[in-house]
């Protein structure tokens, strides 16, 4: 005799073949990174409070580091009296992004492999915010990710200055496209690549509305490779609260960030609150678990 299958247990089969064939077609999401606190060293209010970037190129390079003493002099009388959280190609080219208090410019600023320096200035686009607060600069090094201040739901792209053939210090620096977000993000302090389509980046959100903790590290896939062409989306996740540890009880500060890909090791500044920022100020570092 026939085996009969009611009309119950033909809905579930076709059920579960419909559900087999998503979970074989559906392209894999990519795995969120687990971040472990491994070290600090202390971080100079004056000298190391705003970023910092590994260098390859020369070998065996400090890491150069930003803070309010070291903008040059004729810098601040030109008004540039901010400098974020910079980068450097994997060739020697070294970016620091900075800013001034008004005005429709910000600049970029780079140090060649031979030690030379120049200016890159940017005019803001339409509804672009002032502030210049870091940049990261894809693995190719033809293009530059900046960011903006504030509750952001883009990036966006640039041709990086004295790398890519395109850019002059004569000519204005252009955007020429976007990274869209699938979430907001707040006050992002820093961001570097870890791999060609993914960005670290330390955000200084007070709130803790838009992830569910405050001061996040967090981690940006993209949909494809900058490219200065077309936008392309990242999907935003957050991987942990950076840490806040300090003497003195306070709001704290995060900072810049930098990925070394040498050793796979993470760095993220934390300023301290009130008195202690002059005493235990932070750049922690961590492992990929």
């Amino acid at each position: 005799m026939p085996l009969r299958t009611g009309r119950g247990s033909q809905v579930a089969t076709a059920g579960l073949l419909l559900l087999t064939a998503l979970l074989f077609s559906a392209p894999p999401a990519a795995a969120a990174d687990t971040w472990t606190e491994v070290g600090s060293d202390r971080a100079d209010p004056l000298t190391e409070s705003q970023g910092l970037t590994s260098v390859e190129i020369p070998a065996n390079s400090p890491f150069r580091y930003t803070g309010i003493g070291t903008i040059p002099a004729d810098l601040r009388l030109r008004g540039w009296n901010h400098v974020g959280d910079p980068d450097a190609s994997y060739d020697g080219h070294y970016i620091e992004p900075y800013q001034r208090d008004s005005g429709t410019t910000k600049m970029y600023r780079v140090q060649a492999p031979d030690g030379r320096w120049s200016e890159y200035v940017h005019t803001l686009g339409p509804g672009e915010a002032l502030n210049n607060s870091w940049v990261a600069i894809s693995p190719d090094g033809q293009w530059m990710l900046s960011g903006e201040y504030g509750t952001m739901s883009r990036l966006l792209v640039f041709p990086t200055p004295g790398v890519n053939p395109d850019t002059s210090p004569s000519a204005d620096l252009p955007q020429v496209s976007t990274v869209h977000l699938d979430r907001p993000v707040r006050d992002v302090q820093g961001c570097d690549f870890s791999g060609p389509t993914t960005l670290l980046c330390s955000s200084d959100d007070p709130q803790g509305a838009l992830f569910g903790i405050t001061k996040p590290l967090l981690q940006v896939d993209l949909s494809d490779r900058p490219n200065g062409g077309a936008d392309v989306t990242g999907r935003v996740t957050a991987l942990r609260q950076l840490p806040l540890r300090s003497g003195c009880s306070g709001a704290f500060e995060v900072q810049g960030i930098d990925y070394d890909r040498r050793s796979g090791t993470l760095r993220v500044i934390v300023m301290s609150p009130g008195f202690c920022v002059l005493t235990d100020s932070v750049t922690y570092r961590f492992t990929r678990s």
